[in-house]
């Protein structure tokens, strides 16, 4: 039974990781086949970097999706105290229920939604152009704040309530208490909402195409252009670029946490 499970693990991730491993071995191709490996070669790379048009919008992606996720994780770190702070069940419901909304409903509706909601927000301030960087910031920090509400919630649980009224008998104030006791205790949920949402907002494209202006292009819209055409094999580069990017910071966030918890575990009274 347990080799049964082995190989059932193995499988769903060559099923997950195969198309990633070949899109990775074909932006080394030397031709623009997808079928066909002419030979080794780093000539996608060396025209990704000197595409000014990819740059252009790799930057902009980065910035986008870097901005959305901090803002996002601030007003989501707050919402998620001040959550577990309300008494009324029904009420901590109802605010769960809302929060839950932009990230259970569909990315259209949101997207036409939100559209919808700028287009007649700016024709009511008679701006020029309704839509741009700032309405497709919004959005992004709008489907972000659940990941980070539901990353932040579990740690506050998990914290000891009488640690803060402990730092603030010893003369604290509430604020201080907090950054000295409650942030430290619930800063690995905050970082896993942060790389949640920092990853959410660098792969959407279906809102990001309804709220976005003709000013401002991120790398899925980028994308989604050319393949009315075709997708040039550099694209292959900057995506494996991108993969190998997170694969490494999410392996060395997880060997960090991996030593603070030893490291805790050590020293109990720390």
């Amino acid at each position: 039974m347990k080799t049964l499970d082995r190989v059932l693990t193995w499988l769903i991730f060559a099923f997950l990781y195969a198309p990633l491993l070949v899109m990775v071995f074909f932006s080394f191709n030397a031709g623009r086949s997808t079928a066909i490996f002419s030979g080794f070669s780093f000539k996608w790379y060396i025209e990704m970097f000197t595409n000014r048009d990819t740059m252009l919008a790799l930057q902009n992606t980065l910035v986008l999706a870097l901005l959305s996720a901090i803002i996002a994780t601030v007003l989501g770190t707050m919402a998620a105290v001040g959550i577990s702070k309300m008494r009324s069940q029904a009420g901590r419901s109802a605010i769960m229920t809302t929060t839950n909304i932009p990230m259970m409903n569909p990315d259209i509706v949101t997207g036409v939604s939100m559209m919808l909601l700028f287009v007649f927000v700016g024709r009511f301030l008679m701006a020029d152009n309704s839509l741009g960087f700032a309405t497709l910031l919004i959005a992004h920090i709008t489907f972000n704040l659940p990941y980070v509400v539901l990353n932040v919630l579990p740690k506050l649980r998990q914290t000891d309530k009488h640690l803060a009224e402990a730092a603030m008998d010893l003369g604290c104030t509430p604020v201080q208490a907090f950054f000295k006791v409650t942030l430290p205790s619930i800063r690995p949920g905050i970082l896993a909402g942060f790389l949640m949402a920092f990853t959410m907002s660098l792969d959407d494209f279906v809102i990001s195409y309804y709220t976005s202006g003709p000013n401002f292009q991120t790398l899925p819209l980028k994308i989604f252009s050319m393949t009315k055409k075709t997708v040039k094999p550099d694209m292959y580069a900057l995506s494996s670029v991108i993969f190998i990017a997170i694969l490494v910071l999410m392996i060395l966030v997880n060997l960090a946490q991996a030593k603070a918890d030893k490291q805790n575990q050590q020293n109990p009274r720390r």
